[in-house]
């Protein structure tokens, strides 16, 4: 990893990092990314790994996305994370391609940075000044930009485990199976004595990043989960979203879909926490 970080930092904006290549593959046929070097860092085996940490789970640079779907740790620990991971392309692409390099890629409709954002995930980030951890939050600037420096590359990926008695859901349009997310909903509600003791919502699909919501989630907690409520959530985050509309779906179609998503993730969460279901 040194090694990489060096090669990093001597080249600076014009090297590019190859792990899975699910994503720098394509930006290189269609020429939309040039780089003059390519620092492929395959062969750091020590980078490939999934840990148990403080309740939840560590992840490697190197681990690929197939190996969360079916590691036992995760399915223990965090099965929103094994279910979520099913939701992201194919399985030969899925057999490739890496949860940290799909974090630093940013791409606002895929599900993994949408997961760190809602599982309030812990990166941390090696360059040549030193490691330094950064929350998903900060990580994301806008479409495909990140405050990661040319010479940084996120080592770790550390997601911690969710109460006892926390539901959650994952909602998502796509055209195809596989495809990229049209608008996509993770909930995550904890239940105490009846009522929301915790709330998270996060959209994916309707911006330049992932979005999540403190306000709406603050109104949430102290309430009793009703369909009156989720409804009115719904409402809420359909007029929150500013999506851009394209050829696959109009902004005003996203920000409809979003709210209707919304609704169904949060029953499903209130369900999954009454029940006490986390699989």
């Amino acid at each position: 990893m040194e090694e990489a970080v060096g090669l990093l930092g001597l080249y600076g904006p014009e090297a590019k990092i190859l792990a899975g290549g699910q994503s720098l593959m394509p930006l290189l046929n269609m020429r939309l990314a040039r780089p003059s070097v390519i620092v492929d860092i395959n062969r750091i085996g020590e980078m490939d790994y999934i840990r148990p940490s403080d309740g939840g789970i560590a992840i490697g640079a190197l681990t690929r996305e197939r190996r969360v779907e079916d590691d036992p740790i995760v399915a223990e620990r965090l099965p929103l994370l094994a279910a979520l991971v099913k939701w992201i392309g194919h399985p030969q692409i899925r057999n490739r391609g890496t949860v940290c390099g799909s974090i630093a890629h940013g791409d606002p409709a895929a599900e993994l940075p949408a997961a760190a954002l809602a599982l309030d995930a812990e990166l941390a980030v090696v360059g040549k000044s030193g490691t330094r951890t950064l929350s998903p939050d900060d990580l994301y600037l806008g479409y495909l930009a990140t405050s990661l420096a040319p010479d940084e590359i996120i080592r770790e990926v550390r997601f911690p485990g969710l109460p006892a008695n926390a539901g959650w859901s994952i909602q998502e349009v796509a055209r195809r199976h596989g495809d990229f997310a049209l608008v996509g909903v993770i909930a995550v509600l904890g239940l105490t004595e009846g009522r929301i003791s915790e709330a998270r919502l996060v959209c994916f699909g309707v911006g330049g990043r992932p979005v999540r919501f403190p306000e709406i989630e603050g109104q949430l907690v102290g309430s009793t989960p009703s369909e009156d409520l989720f409804s009115a959530t719904a409402r809420q985050v359909s007029a929150s979203v500013d999506p851009d509309g394209d050829i696959h779906a109009s902004a005003a179609y996203r920000k409809e879909v979003a709210g209707v998503l919304t609704r169904r993730a949060l029953e499903q969460a209130s369900e999954r926490a009454k029940g006490g279901i986390q699989s």
